[in-house]
């Protein structure tokens, strides 16, 4: 992986805090809005590391691969997880 670990690890472990704290949120009957906006708040969390990911994927496998004349497939790869992004 080409991301900067540290800052995707980072956001991961704080998605990870966020459902344990939701967990118990739900363990503890609590007013379901609130809930609702955590839930959220772990998804954003979610989207932005994968968008680091992504964008690392892009600047450092896709650019390699096109610059070797082996691109295709990469190509491939982005557009079918497009596809699978767009169908939310």
């Amino acid at each position: 992986m080409k991301a900067d670990k540290k800052q995707v690890g980072r956001m991961l472990k704080t998605v990870r805090g966020q459902i344990d704290g939701i967990l118990n949120m739900i363990e503890e009957d609590r007013y379901c809005i609130d809930i609702s906006n955590q839930i959220m708040a772990s998804q954003s969390l979610l989207g932005r590391a994968n968008a680091e990911v992504l964008k690392a994927h892009l600047s450092h496998c896709v650019r390699e691969a096109i610059e070797t004349g082996e691109g295709e497939e990469k190509l491939e790869e982005i557009s079918a997880l497009l596809e699978k992004l767009l169908k939310k």
